[in-house]
């Protein structure tokens, strides 16, 4: 499970490193987050369906099915198993049609000691910048609105979480991101062997 992480870099160099372009221009920089938690606005990043271009926007974290009556389920749905992911209601067309990165330079787990947790924050060649595969969705609110939110797939552990957590977020290798994120790709068995 990933129920927290964090995002200390700027706006500017996430659109570097992704080579993304921020739809909210005139929007402000953000402050480096070290505690992004479930519910709130996060960055994402996602490929442009009409265009060869990647965009950077805010959305929400915990995904919203775009049939749910209630936003209710947007707490529990931060995570997504990615063994599971094809096949469940809640994230099998996103998984098909709606895939994003999520950017982030360490995530956190916590470890059960008596009765108190332990945190440990787990970060990629020294705190350098990564992403995780992440699914968003569309949600129209009882007013009409139309919400985004997103989910992080999940996966079994490596050698390095395994000792602290029986989950870790899934973390794609930058040579995948273009396949992931590329909107014509629909075939959830090509993208799901990244995971």
């Amino acid at each position: 499970m990933c129920g927290r992480y964090r995002l200390t870099k700027r706006k500017k160099l996430v659109e570097e490193f992704f080579d993304a372009q921020d739809m909210e221009p005139d929007g402000e920089d953000w402050s480096p987050r070290y505690n992004i938690a479930p519910t709130q606005p996060v960055p994402v990043i996602r490929q442009n369906p009409r265009e060869p271009r990647r965009e950077l926007s805010l959305i929400r974290w915990g995904l919203i099915p775009s049939w749910s009556k209630t936003s209710s389920s947007a707490a529990r749905m931060i995570n997504a198993r990615s063994e599971t992911a094809h096949s469940q209601p809640a994230f099998r067309d996103a998984l098909k049609f709606r895939r994003c990165l999520i950017p982030a330079d360490g995530f956190y787990e916590w470890q059960k000691r008596g009765t108190a947790k332990q945190p440990y924050c787990f970060e990629v060649n020294g705190g350098e910048l990564f992403a995780f595969a992440g699914l968003w969705e569309r949600w129209k609110n009882p007013a009409g609105q139309w919400i985004k939110t997103c989910s992080i797939l999940t996966t079994s552990p490596n050698a390095v979480t395994s000792p602290i957590h029986d989950r870790m977020p899934v973390i794609l290798e930058r040579d995948h991101y273009d396949l992931w994120l590329d909107p014509g790709m629909k075939d959830t068995k090509v993208v799901s062997d990244f995971l």
